[in-house]
């Protein structure tokens, strides 16, 4: 059943772009580019709320990398290896009580932790370019704003079981209306989150912009209600001034 999910969505991000995609090369996670001499591992994750494009957005900046010849790998949370996955099955569907947020903050900890341990870790330890869509910010935003106050939380087990940040995040900001419809389009059977609704969306978008001013070293909010290409063309010069 899990199995079937994640080939089902690996489905889908196949027709996110006319571009020849690694979809086409490999049906498994982590997703690994051409490889070039680069002098340091490079962790970069893509935040935002539900049908933002920031999946989108990952695949486009991963395959522009993989064009200039840069060693990468494209990964997401929940899931990202083995053990992960399977945890993300129990998160990201069924109904919308099923967890509580302590429960959540644990389950995502939990996965988040074999996927740094299998893909993430071993990827920048070779150097490579890791591109997340979603890490510990969607638990600081989901779990310790909109869905309960617990970011302190979140902060504190992720400081003992985690121990790592993004060097650049990307939060894709976009109208939480128009987002949600887009989401719950998808018909993804992973919507659990699109159900707690327009509300919780808003909360979400909130949540996320004052996590850009707080965290404005590494956060860049980029404004999502443009075309892909010209919200993509934004990110790949940032992570161009990264790479020199």
């Amino acid at each position: 059943c899990c199995f079937k999910r994640r080939c089902k969505w690996i489905n889908i991000k196949q027709n996110l772009s006319k571009r020849r995609t690694p979809w086409e090369k490999s049906n498994q996670w982590p997703i690994v580019g051409k490889l070039m001499n680069f002098t340091d591992g490079l962790f970069i994750t893509f935040e935002g709320i539900d049908g933002s494009g920031k999946s989108t957005q990952s695949q486009l900046l991963y395959d522009a990398l993989n064009d200039l010849g840069i060693s990468a790998i494209l990964t997401r949370e929940p899931g990202g290896s083995i053990g992960a996955e399977i945890i993300r099955s129990l998160l990201v569907s069924g109904d919308t009580d099923r967890w509580s947020a302590e429960t959540e903050i644990l389950l995502f900890t939990a996965a988040r932790r074999d996927h740094l341990e299998k893909t993430i870790q071993p990827a920048l330890t070779k150097n490579q370019i890791v591109i997340c869509d979603r890490f510990v910010d969607s638990t600081r935003v989901y779990q310790g704003v909109a869905r309960a106050d617990l970011r302190q939380t979140v902060d504190e087990l992720h400081s003992i079981i985690i121990k790592k940040e993004p060097d650049i995040t990307f939060i894709i900001d976009t109208d939480p209306e128009k987002s949600l419809t887009r989401g719950l389009a998808r018909n993804s059977g992973e919507d659990r989150f699109e159900e707690f609704g327009l509300e919780f969306q808003k909360k979400l978008r909130n949540g996320f912009s004052e996590l850009s001013k707080t965290e404005k070293s590494r956060c860049h909010l980029i404004n999502g209600m443009r075309s892909k290409e010209e919200v993509s063309n934004d990110i790949l010069n940032i992570v161009k001034d990264y790479t020199k």
